[in-house]
C-alpha cells in the first residue's frame, strides 16, 4: 500500500473520530440521542394546485410547530429543518447531524414579513439583492434580532436568511408559521442530499419526517453573502454566481477562506471537511493522459479505482469504476449531478476517487469549492 494511500486512510479516520467526538459531546442533551425515532416519510407532488391545502404539507408543519426536525426539499439540497425560535428544537438538529456546534445555520423564510421578525438595520443592499433574488438560491448574512436562537447562529451577531424557490419549502414554511433553520439534511461532512432517498440513508431513525418531493433543481447550496460589510463579500460560492451578484450590485469582496487555505470561514458549511464520500478523493488539475497514468499506478498497486468525469470524458478513462457527474458544456448539470455522483461512489467500494477539475468561473466556482471540500484539498498537478 503506498504511502499517499495510507495518508488518506489516516485523514479518513481522523474525520470519523472528529464525528465522534462531537456526538459524545452532545449525547446527553435529548431523546434524539436515547431513543430511535420512527422517520415519517410524506409524498408531496409539488405541481398541485393548492399546497397550502396538502394534508402531507399540514402534517410536517406540526411536527416542526412540536420542535421536532423535518426533511424538505428546497431548490438547491433536502434541508433539515427546525424552529429558528425554539434552543431546544435546534440543538435536535446539530444532534441529528452529529453538526460542530460552532457551525451556524441558514435561516429559511417563506415571506419578506418573516425577515422583520429575525433581523434587523437591514441595509438597502440587501433589499436589492432580495427583489432580484429571491425567491432562490441566495443566503444574506445581516444584523439578528434577539429572538432568533443562539445555536441557529453559533453565538454571532448575525444571522444567515433566505427564501427558497421551491413550492414545498415555501408551504410547509407557511403552514408552520415560522422561521426554520435548515442546514443540508446529511450526516455531517457526509455529501449533501439532493433526493429524500439520501436524506434516508444518513438520517433515518434520526429525525420525525422527510418530505419526499422528488429531487433538487440546482444541486448545489445557495450561495453567502455578507451584507453587513462595507463592500458585500461572498462567503459561500452557490447557485448565484459572482458574475451575477455584480450585474446588480456592482463589486463584490470574495472571503480570504475561499482563497486562503488557513484563513478561518465565516459561511454555514464551510468550516469543516465536507461533502466526502468514504473512499478517498483528489482532484486532478491536467490532461486526461495524465489522469489515465494516475489511474494506472494506483491500480497495478492492487487499488481499486474510481474516476469522477463528464459526459464528455465518460469513454476517456480505464478504471475499476467511472462515473459521469452532468456535462462539461453545461457546467450547472454538474452542479446538479454532483452530490449524487460522490454519493454513488460509496455504492461501489473503491479504495479511493480522482476527479477532473472545472473552469473557476460562473458556477464552476462552486463546483470546485465543493470537490476541494470533499477531497480535503487533496490535489494533483500535471507538471
Amino acid at each position: 500500500m503506498s504511502i499517499l494511500y495510507e495518508s488518506f486512510i489516516l485523514m479518513e479516520e481522523m474525520a470519523v473520530k472528529c464525528l465522534s467526538d462531537v456526538d459524545k459531546q452532545t449525547s446527553n442533551l435529548n431523546m434524539y440521542e436515547v431513543k430511535t425515532l420512527k422517520t415519517h416519510v410524506f409524498f408531496v407532488d409539488k405541481n398541485v394546485d393548492d399546497l397550502n391545502s396538502c394534508p402531507q404539507i399540514i402534517q410536517a408543519a406540526s411536527y416542526l410547530q412540536r420542535g421536532e426536525l423535518v426533511a424538505f426539499p428546497t431548490e438547491t439540497v433536502y434541508g433539515l429543518g427546525a424552529n429558528a425560535m425554539s434552543t431546544a428544537a435546534v440543538e435536535n438538529i446539530f444532534i441529528a447531524k452529529g453538526r460542530p456546534s460552532d457551525n451556524p445555520l441558514i435561516v429559511h423564510i417563506a415571506t419578506t414579513e418573516q425577515l422583520h421578525d429575525i433581523a434587523c438595520d437591514i441595509p438597502p443592499v440587501a433589499y436589492t439583492l432580495m427583489e432580484h433574488f429571491w425567491p432562490g438560491p441566495l443566503t444574506l448574512v445581516l444584523p439578528k434580532k434577539e429572538a432568533v436562537s443562539p445555536r441557529v447562529t453559533a453565538g454571532l451577531n448575525t444571522v444567515a436568511v433566505r427564501m427558497p424557490n421551491h413550492p414545498i419549502a415555501l408551504a410547509l414554511i407557511k403552514a408552520s408559521g415560522l422561521p426554520i433553520a435548515a442546514p443540508s439534511a446529511n450526516r455531517s461532512g457526509r455529501p449533501s442530499p439532493t433526493t429524500a432517498k439520501h436524506v434516508l440513508d444518513d438520517l433515518d431513525g434520526r429525525i420525525a419526517a422527510i418530505v419526499d418531493g422528488g429531487a433538487t433543481g440546482v444541486g448545489v447550496e445557495s450561495t453567502v453573502i455578507d451584507c453587513t460589510t462595507a463592500i458585500p463579500t461572498i462567503l459561500r460560492p452557490g447557485g448565484v454566481t459572482k458574475e451575477d451578484i455584480e450585474q446588480v450590485i456592482g463589486v463584490v469582496d470574495i472571503d480570504r477562506a475561499l482563497v486562503e487555505k488557513e484563513a478561518v470561514p465565516k459561511s454555514p458549511g464551510m468550516k469543516y471537511t465536507h461533502y466526502a464520500p468514504k473512499a478517498p478523493l483528489v482532484v486532478v488539475h491536467g490532461s486526461p493522459a495524465f489522469l489515465q497514468r494516475v489511474i494506472n499506478e494506483k491500480r497495478a498497486h492492487g487499488l481499486k479505482v474510481g474516476v469522477l468525469t463528464t459526459e464528455e470524458g465518460r469513454h476517456t478513462y480505464e478504471a475499476d469504476v467511472i462515473i459521469s457527474c452532468g456535462r462539461r458544456s453545461d457546467l450547472r448539470t454538474v452542479a446538479k449531478k454532483l452530490y449524487d455522483a460522490l454519493r454513488t461512489f460509496d455504492e461501489t467500494n473503491v479504495d479511493l476517487i480522482y476527479s477532473e477539475s472545472f473552469p473557476y468561473e460562473g458556477i464552476g466556482v462552486a463546483i470546485m469549492n465543493r470537490l476541494l471540500k470533499a477531497a480535503g484539498h487533496e490535489q494533483m498537478m500535471e507538471k
